[in-house]
């Protein structure tokens, strides 16, 4: 056998590298603080290894190195934990964790001693989604790592997981301790890993979560150290030092051994402030690079969290505040029929109502004919329904399994009442859409009238969609253009309307005539395939309605966005004598506010694509919308590969995972100011 010779100057050369990358590693990730490059840490690492392969004897478990093991395992081990696996009750509203809280109380001041007269507080940390692992480390080396198993075995991932950069391989002094984390993937590293499937022509993966979930059980850890993991730290399970006196206290405890702990915990003094985080973080949990599904909330005091102990299945001391569900089962019970401001059909399935994302639902858009085909929804069916923020409910699936017997397949109808006259509808050329026959039906009136009012078009402060159907019931509007031919007296004719409110109402419509942006007035004609953005669209590139008008098929395909599809619609409008004369009625009582000139800020995001999700903080997102346009951007409802950024705001929807399978560039709120304020 052959003895390495190292030389003095080597060996500590060695011995130095592994200390200062273990510091920079530990700033970084368990501090946030970037003492020198990436670049420069790949560097020092590179020097390491060589001086490794010249002398394999250095090689020790602890070594930086040593994160991606070589070969793939043929299975993995089980492990039995030192220190039983315990799971959180659940709370799922203020009330679950008021109970929490009495129960506590009530625990407390009937056990022995004095403990029950003590202060009793709370820490709040944030409930990461992701995978919980157990790790043991002896004389401050990483010797396992666990999943949880069934709470007493678990399997033995620690290859898997020295490939994570921010777990330590050794500890900043040399005890034997068992601390419990969480392994989770970013929204960044998902949306890499998805760009990558995608061109490879793989299915992309739903949510880190599960992509998390999946690199951990990985036989190969090649695999894992590809998916760039994460991990945060939580809870001290056994030590051979003196536990910290308070969850607080631990949780600097092991910031302070080198492991990465969240930052976003709190003490609060009583039970309304765990409520207070909770609604504070269900606001703006998805701002963050990690999945959370709710807040944990433990007592911060050791020695009471002793005297709580357990139940047979949970810690009394703790409990799980988890954020609405934005997916749950319901049945399905009724699909019926609603008429659009354009004539158009769609599906609305009436369901058992339902408690999601915070709110009860018992409607959902079935969207077209297609879908229910795609889907294979039938009356009785139990249907997984989605619901993300202030995104409209809609059905996800089916959970055939509980399929009713004797169910019949969904039979599309070829009338609907709501359409007037024989109720006949015809499905549109070339798309899924269905529309009534009879485009002067009193349901789709109602509906272009009450959009015409609305802050999207003239914006009539004050007269509601209430209002303007009850206008068309008395027969006081029948057309567009009646709206500014009624006199005050006439509202004192509509039930609820005093001589104030129908002067109210009279002044807001004298208002909204006069300067009307031209783009508002194309979205409130309801044109078929015209909404908000191609109205703008046309606007900004003809300038007046009369060119608008007069205007080709041609001509209309030269704007931007303009298919063959929206320029023959709108050719068709314009050409119905009906449109034309009621346009003409229209002009005679509104002025058309005349266009600003473009700033040279407009050129800042000029071909730039942004999409809007969820709610902002600072501004509205139509405000938003107005801020990238004036800078020359387009505004899309929906997210394709021609969008430039998602812009993702609280509780963002499925537009945000979109995004993120597309490999689209998502920017949260800060960044989009940032952006606009160039």
């Amino acid at each position: 056998m052959i003895t390495e010779r190292i030389s003095t100057k080597d060996h500590e050369r060695y011995e130095r590298l592994k200390t200062a990358i273990d510091h920079y590693r530990r700033q970084f990730h368990v501090y946030d603080i970037e003492e020198i490059t990436e670049s420069a840490r790949d560097s020092l690492m590179h020097e390491l290894v060589e001086l490794e392969t010249k002398y394999p004897s250095l090689v020790t478990p602890d070594s930086p190195s040593q994160r991606v093991a070589g070969k793939p395992l043929p299975q993995f081990q089980k492990i039995r934990h030192q220190v039983e696996q315990w799971s959180f009750n659940d709370a799922f509203e203020a009330g679950d964790l008021r109970a929490f809280d009495e129960r506590v109380k009530r625990f407390l001041a009937s056990s022995r001693g004095s403990t029950s007269r003590k202060p009793l507080t709370y820490v709040c940390e944030l409930k990461i989604d992701g995978l919980k692992i157990v790790f043991t480390y002896e004389k401050g080396r990483l010797m396992t790592a666990a999943t949880r198993g069934d709470g007493e075995v678990g399997e033995d991932v620690t290859q898997n997981i020295r490939t994570i950069e921010s777990v330590p391989l050794r500890l900043s002094r040399p005890i034997d301790i068992v601390v419990e984390g969480e392994v989770w993937m970013s929204s960044k590293n998902l949306e890499r890993l998805n760009k990558e499937r995608a061109e490879a022509g793989e299915p992309l993966f739903a949510n880190p979560r599960n992509v998390a979930a999946g690199s951990i059980r990985q036989l190969d850890p090649k695999i894992a150290a590809a998916r760039k993991l994460d991990v945060f730290i939580y809870d001290v399970a056994k030590t051979s030092e003196s536990f910290p006196p308070t969850q607080m206290e631990e949780l600097e405890y092991l910031r302070e051994l080198g492991f990465k702990v969240n930052p976003h915990h709190e003490v609060v003094r009583d039970i309304e402030g765990a409520i207070a985080f909770w609604e504070q973080w269900k606001k703006k949990g998805r701002h963050q690079e990690y999945w959370i599904d709710g807040v944990v909330v433990k007592v911060n005091e050791r020695d009471l969290e002793e005297t709580l102990g357990y139940t047979g299945k949970a810690p009394r001391f703790a409990i799980a505040f988890k954020f609405p569900a934005e997916e749950v089962t319901t049945i399905l019970e009724d699909i019926a029929f609603q008429v659009g401001r354009t004539g158009v059909v769609t599906p609305v399935a009436h369901l058992r109502p339902v408690s999601v994302a915070g709110s009860t639902v018992s409607r959902a858009t079935l969207h077209n004919e297609d879908e229910i085909r795609r889907l294979d929804v039938r009356i009785g069916d139990t249907i997984v329904l989605r619901k993300a923020g202030d995104v409209i409910p809609e059905i996800v699936s089916v959970v055939k399994e509980l399929r009713p017997d004797h169910s019949k397949v969904f039979s599309w109808p070829t009338h609907v009442a709501a359409c007037g006259g024989d109720g006949s509808i015809e499905r549109v050329p070339g798309a899924a859409a269905w529309r009534c026959i009879d485009r002067s039906s009193s349901a789709r009136f109602k509906r272009a009238f009450a959009y015409f009012i609305s802050k999207k078009a003239l914006d009539v402060d004050g007269v509601g969609e209430k209002v303007a159907e009850l206008l068309i019931d008395e027969g006081l509007v029948q057309s567009l253009d009646d709206l500014f031919t009624l006199e005050e007296g006439d509202f004192l004719a509509l039930p609820g309307f005093a001589k104030l409110s129908a002067k109210n109402a009279h002044d807001a419509i004298r208002t909204a005539s006069k300067d009307v942006p031209l783009a508002r007035l194309i979205t409130g004609l309801s044109i078929d395939h015209v909404g908000e953005e191609t109205a703008r669209d046309l606007a900004e590139h003809f300038g007046t309605m009369q060119k608008l008008r007069a205007a080709t098929i041609e001509q209309l395909q030269q704007v931007n966005g303009i298919g063959g599809v929206v320029a023959e619609s709108l050719v068709k409008w314009f050409a119905d004598k009906s449109n034309g004369a009621m346009l003409d009625r229209l002009l005679t009582h509104i002025t058309i506010a005349q266009s600003e000139a473009a700033s040279s800020a407009r050129l800042s995001l000029a071909g730039a694509t942004f999409v809007f999700t969820g709610g902002l903080e600072t501004m509205s997102r139509e405000d938003a919308g107005k801020l990238v346009r004036d800078r020359g951007a387009h505004v899309a409802n929906t997210v394709s590969k021609k969008t430039t950024y998602v812009v993702a705001g609280a509780e963002s929807g499925s537009k945000l995972d979109t995004a993120h399978g597309l490999g689209v560039t998502v920017l949260t709120e800060d960044e989009f100011l940032r952006i606009v304020a160039v």
